[in-house]
């Protein structure tokens, strides 16, 4: 009588592209995660998409960094080049891009520095160009995640004036400016320089807020809304869930993740238990999506019979 069931389906797994060749070069404070060269990100998508995960998220490295992060709309960036590479090698494989400035911006913040401030409206014309960047190269979604005021109104509005009409937007309409992020930043190479993300991102003590933010993405042309982390904002995704109709998605972030890692290789909690358990609630909260770094590990797990969902072992 189980109310609430994962499945691959639920999941997307993101994926770190960095420049060179024949890199792998596991993260530290995420066990198990990867940059990756695009050689090498092509066949990792293979065996992601061999467990039942329908989808990737992408995140670019690249060799170049300047205070506008030019190499995020450069056609011949590691984004680009990652998602021919992946659609040509794995086409059943549906694939999303980050669209945001921080991973290639010398300062390391999401948007535009203006004496020392982050400009939302100059940085919209960037963000745009990046997500049509990202779309002549194939990409099947693109998710915002800067959190500039809006931005899925100019990103559509230059897909379409491009003739993306199909490209779909997920966007990260209700990010906060967490704690949790601090392991991504090392993936990603994206510290800020300088200052926070607290002027753009929302502050977690907001509730009500989520749903204002949400509401204006949903007018602009969201497709798609995400919570942003997940496992600590599970009242914001049951908010998102019961005011709106549209596929809610929830960010099981880089922290949530490396957390539980730490605390199973110090043996004080059961692995695979706590996983499951996590991404379990994260659903049963309204998440239709859950992108997580767990998505190959839930997946053994779900795709194997003898197993029970929550991580043990079947006595059968």
């Amino acid at each position: 009588m189980r109310e609430t069931s994962l499945s691959p389906d639920d999941f997307i797994y993101p994926l770190f592209v960095t420049f060179g060749k024949n890199i792998r070069k596991e993260i530290k404070s995420m066990p198990g995660c990867y940059q990756e060269s695009v050689d090498k990100i092509a066949k990792h998508a293979k065996e992601v998409y061999s467990l039942g995960i329908p989808a990737v998220l992408l995140f670019g490295i690249p060799e170049h960094k300047d205070e506008i992060g030019s190499s995020a709309y450069d056609p011949h960036g590691v984004v680009q080049k990652a998602i021919r590479a992946i659609k040509d090698k794995v086409p059943g494989l549906y694939v999303i891009t980050d669209v945001c400035m921080c991973e290639y911006t010398s300062h390391g913040h999401c948007g535009i520095i203006q004496k020392g401030d982050v400009k939302n409206d100059p940085t919209l014309e960037l963000l745009a160009k990046e997500a049509v960047s990202h779309a002549k190269a194939g990409v099947d979604m693109v998710a915002p995640s800067d959190m500039m005021d809006g931005r899925v109104g100019a990103i559509r509005f230059a897909l379409d004036k491009e003739g993306f009409y199909e490209i779909p937007i997920m966007s990260y309409a209700a990010k906060y400016a967490s704690s949790f992020y601090g392991p991504f930043r090392e993936a990603a190479e994206s510290t800020p320089q300088f200052g926070d993300r607290r002027s753009y991102q929302m502050d977690p003590a907001n509730r009500r807020e989520a749903l204002k933010e949400v509401a204006f993405d949903i007018e602009e042309g969201a497709d798609i809304v995400m919570v942003k982390p997940a496992m600590t904002y599970l009242d914001i995704i049951s908010d998102v869930r019961d005011a709106f109709d549209v596929p809610v998605a929830a960010y099981n972030v880089s922290g949530e993740y490396s957390l539980v890692k730490a605390a199973a290789k110090l043996g004080w909690i059961d692995e695979n238990r706590v996983m499951m358990e996590i991404l379990t609630c994260i659903k049963r909260a309204g998440a239709d999506l859950i992108l997580t770094y767990f998505a190959k590990d839930a997946a053994k797990i779900l795709n194997e019979p003898p197993r029970r969902r929550d991580g043990g072992v079947s006595k059968k």
